[in-house]
């Protein structure tokens, strides 16, 4: 069993890029590097050298370092196949339940439709760490800015494989919102008030609140609780199929 070592690096407003470290082997992935310099050096300062680079999709704030860091590195760029002309720097393209290897380490790649049409996640089973992107957000999930309802829907069931202790790194520091639009279509839920409690005083501490965990996100997350009575109820859809019930809660976090 090969695990990582996961360092959070924030970039920009509210970024979070990731360096994921395999000690038997020396390899470290950076995964979704928005920028360059933060990244490199928090490698550098820490005498890693980045082999890998890892990408959930094609937008800029998830690849606008890709050149800059391959230049400095010469590591090999990983990304989804179906993007393969918007991902800079790509040097293999992957897809649906291909692996991935980070030295001794190995990931399962799913393909999770919806916020765009090419992205992807990385499931390292053994570091039980899921690197997700925009799909999945701390009580969140990204805008359906390509994809469907159903597309998006399709890709968070895929999140029933994984186990509660799946750690959710994320790619957005967006919890405290995501949390008080959550409380708005599911008010009754008693594991997302003491959530909501927990990130208030983190926040205020500037701390980080990601990762998260899939147990954690199934109780409390309203995109992933869509089959749940309560929040079908809430949005008036009682007895409406999850699908619909999910678009609904969607379509009122983009209007909120």
């Amino acid at each position: 069993m090969a695990r990582l070592e996961i360092v959070q690096v924030p970039v920009l407003n509210d970024n979070y890029v990731y360096l994921a470290h395999e000690a038997e082997s020396g390899a470290t992935a950076v995964v979704d590097p928005a920028v360059a310099g933060p990244p490199l050096e928090a490698a550098r300062a820490r005498g890693w050298t980045i082999t890998h680079l890892l990408n959930t999709h094609h937008h800029m704030d998830h690849v606008g370092g890709n050149l800059e860091v391959k230049r400095a590195t010469g590591c090999t760029v990983i990304g989804p196949a179906a993007d393969e002309g918007r991902i800079p720097g790509l040097d293999h393209g992957v897809s649906e339940d291909d692996t991935v290897r980070v030295g001794n380490a190995t990931a399962r790649v799913f393909e999770v439709h919806g916020h765009t049409l090419g992205h992807i996640m990385f499931w390292f089973s053994d570091s039980d760490a899921l690197f997700c992107g925009d799909h999945l957000f701390v009580m969140g999930c990204g805008r359906l800015t390509e994809g469907t309802a159903p597309q998006m829907w399709d890709s968070l069931s895929k999140l029933s494989a994984l186990p509660d202790t799946a750690q959710i790194y994320c790619a957005h520091e967006y919890t405290q919102n995501n949390g008080a639009f959550a409380l708005t279509v599911d008010p009754a839920n008693a594991d997302l008030k003491r959530k909501m409690a927990e990130v208030a005083a983190a926040r205020a501490q500037n701390l980080s609140t990601v990762p998260s965990t899939l147990g954690e996100e199934r109780r409390t997350n309203p995109f992933l609780r869509a089959t749940a009575a309560e929040v079908a109820a809430a949005v008036g859809m009682a007895g409406a199929p999850a699908v619909e019930v999910f678009a609904e809660v969607r379509r009122r976090k983009d209007l909120w």
